[in-house]
């Protein structure tokens, strides 16, 4: 069966299959724990390759999705303001794991290839701009934070240690200073 669409001939077939793309990304955005949308155009298939290469080692995926399925799913998910970012050539880039993962790897993969542009995204299911993306892409790893808080951490707990021993020290040998 054949319908008029806007002006043209869409089938049935045709819109309930985008419906149900639509409803599928629906449920990725608000399981994921961030996802940033990408332009890409300018990028090598070889390039693109390397790009979900170093996501998949990150635990994030990147997958291109119509600019319309995308905007559609962004206004049923409370993301409006991203429907004037979605023009051109673009990728949605998801993090399963770490909010700020699939941000930090197409952030720093854009650091060596110029052609690629981290537009605007959302981190715990709050709307980022550009500016605010970038600076949600250069926040170190949770686990490099981790390892920095437990330096911190650890830190005083080793001066303690060598002043300790080295009073010990004194205390066997006290004519050695």
């Amino acid at each position: 069966m054949i319908t008029f669409h806007g002006g043209e001939r869409v089938s049935v077939k045709a819109i309930e299959r985008k419906k149900a793309e639509v409803e599928a990304l629906v449920e990725r955005m608000q399981n994921s724990k961030s996802f940033v949308i990408v332009d890409y155009s300018g990028l090598t298939v070889e390039q693109i390759t390397q790009l979900r290469r170093e996501l998949s080692a990150n635990n994030c995926e990147m997958a291109v999705i119509k600019n319309n399925i995308t905007r559609r799913a962004a206004e049923l998910s409370g993301y409006e303001q991203m429907s004037n970012f979605l023009t051109g050539p673009n990728a949605v880039a998801f993090s399963n794991e770490d909010s700020v993962s699939a941000a930090k790897v197409v952030h720093d993969f854009a650091l060596q290839n110029k052609e690629l542009e981290l537009k605007v995204g959302v981190v715990d299911g709050e709307f980022m701009d550009q500016e605010n993306i970038q600076v949600i892409a250069t926040i170190p790893t949770r686990e490099v934070l981790l390892t920095m808080i437990a330096a911190g951490i650890l830190q005083p707990i080793k001066e303690i240690a060598i002043g300790l021993d080295l009073m010990a020290q004194k205390l066997e040998n006290p004519e050695v200073e």
